[in-house]
């Protein structure tokens, strides 16, 4: 990993200051499926990798939710590439993309279904998506 710094005091400042949860995205589609009378758990830790968590997590279903961000997970739609301190962004936007994939992979192993979302897409259409996963997944554990 390349242990060039972030191109400012200023950079480092703001990247701080950006949430890492309840985010608009999260909180518009938790209140839809709260609304559709779901009930879920939030920023679940991902089981057997510390410092993970799951946005919001079905556990008795095993469904995890997880809504990216475009710039921050690599969307291919939204990502930018920035011009300042190129090599250090593209080295942890990588490193992001590939934490992504390895979360994805050890959670499909222990037998969860995981849906990961942008977020730019329509929150409607996502809470659609989660709940029809999660009523599957329900009716299959009974």
């Amino acid at each position: 990993m390349n242990t060039i710094e972030p191109s400012s005091p200023g950079v480092s400042a703001r990247m701080k200051r950006q949430p890492s949860r309840d985010t608009t995205p999260e909180v518009a589609i938790r209140k839809l499926l709260h609304a559709a009378g779901f009930r879920y758990r939030l920023n679940e830790r991902v089981p057997g990798m510390p410092r993970r968590t799951i946005d919001i997590a079905f556990t008795r279903a095993k469904v995890a939710v997880l809504i990216d961000g475009c710039f921050w997970h690599g969307c291919p739609l939204h990502a930018t590439q920035p011009k300042a301190n190129a090599q250090w962004w593209r080295d942890k936007l990588d490193r992001n993309m590939e934490r992504d994939t390895e979360t994805t992979q050890h959670l499909t192993a222990a037998g969860w279904t995981v849906l990961r979302f942008w977020e730019h897409e329509s929150t409607e259409g996502v809470a659609r998506q989660i709940a029809a996963a999660v009523t599957a997944r329900s009716a299959n554990a009974s």
